[in-house]
């Protein structure tokens, strides 16, 4: 089924993406006059990533209160730009030789700006948990039972959690409402599907995330049986959405929860499955199919299982289970 042609039944039907409603509700910030990044200034860089090209910056913008975190990174090549007749084989793009040696060459390119863009993500005004969670730093793996998870981990995600209010604007449609390729209105076993913010567009990085409408529901570690008609519908009709309008098989499709997850409302991640994306390493991505397996052989699995996972070294959790004895900074001091 297409995006623009799924059912719009009664009773939770899935409906196609609808018009932009203009983002009235979300937070007034830099972003509604944002033009060029001259009014931006650097105080530092949090993180330079050479594998994935990327950068983090924190600084502020002039007459803006409040810190402000500017992410660079350099995008994939797109193929719509590589064929004969592209700018980047004509006198536009700029070589500078840096060596040669017999049959070989090494230069710097110089493309035209339009061939050169670079993904830029501007969050402001920034928390300091932004800027924990964009910061380089250690990180550490922890074996977490259900004793640490509902005596530890619980109580610091109720108190010390991301704000959640732009994933509702999402739901409610008071943002990104024209970006939806795919949505189910029923309350109980309902969700919407978008861009996740770090796909450019392009069909080599395909990256959805698939939101679900329960508030209730954190992570993996909520799910049960129950959960299953949820999950299943889910699964189905993003697989669908996205085949429609992409042309990619579910077969080609890298489908995974997150534990723990960069937020705590329950979404599930669709990406091309030859795009490298972050996070899908064993220590955090918890393919689908073997999530509703788990939950079909035994309804309450993630209740009773240990699941390891990565804490990172300025995260305040890692303070909570530092204190308890189960993690340790590297240098072997204990936080008091």
């Amino acid at each position: 089924m297409a995006a623009d042609q799924v059912d719009n039944s009664e009773n939770g039907g899935v409906c196609p993406a609808k018009k932009q409603k203009h983002d009235k509700d979300a937070t007034e910030s830099v972003h509604n006059h944002l033009k060029d990044l001259s009014g931006f200034q650097l105080d530092t860089v949090l993180l330079n990533n050479t594998s994935r090209k990327t950068v983090c910056l924190k600084g502020s913008f002039k007459s803006q209160e409040g810190d402000a975190l500017v992410i660079l990174e350099k995008t994939a090549f797109s193929a719509e730009n590589l064929t004969p007749t592209s700018e980047y084989f004509t006198e536009k793009s700029y070589l500078e030789k840096v060596f040669h040696n017999d049959a070989y060459g090494n230069y710097t390119c110089f493309p035209v700006p339009e061939l050169n863009s670079v993904k830029t993500t501007i969050i402001h005004p920034a928390t300091e948990k932004h800027i924990i969670k964009y910061s380089s730093q250690n990180s550490y793996m922890l074996d977490e039972t259900p004793d640490i998870y509902n005596n530890i981990v619980v109580p610091h995600i109720t108190s010390d959690k991301f704000d959640l209010q732009w994933v509702y604007n999402i739901i409610d449609h008071k943002s990104e409402s024209d970006r939806i390729l795919v949505e189910d209105t029923d309350p109980i076993n309902g969700f919407v599907v978008v861009p996740d913010l770090k796909w450019n567009g392009d069909l080599e990085t395909l990256y959805f995330l698939a939101i679900c409408n329960r508030r209730e529901l954190k992570s993996i570690r909520d799910l049960t049986a129950e959960h299953l008609p949820l999950l299943n519908k889910i699964k189905a009709t993003t697989i669908n959405a996205i085949k429609s309008k992409y042309g990619l098989d579910g077969s080609q499709l890298r489908i995974y929860l997150h534990y723990q997850p960069s937020f705590y409302h329950l979404h599930i991640h669709f990406t091309y499955l030859r795009h490298e994306a972050p996070g899908i390493l064993a220590e955090r991505a918890h393919l689908l199919t073997t999530v509703i397996s788990n939950l079909e052989l035994i309804s309450d699995y993630y209740q009773k299982a240990t699941i390891p996972f990565v804490v990172r070294e300025n995260d305040s959790l890692f303070e909570e289970l530092a204190k308890q004895n189960l993690l340790k900074k590297r240098d072997g001091k204990q936080i008091p």
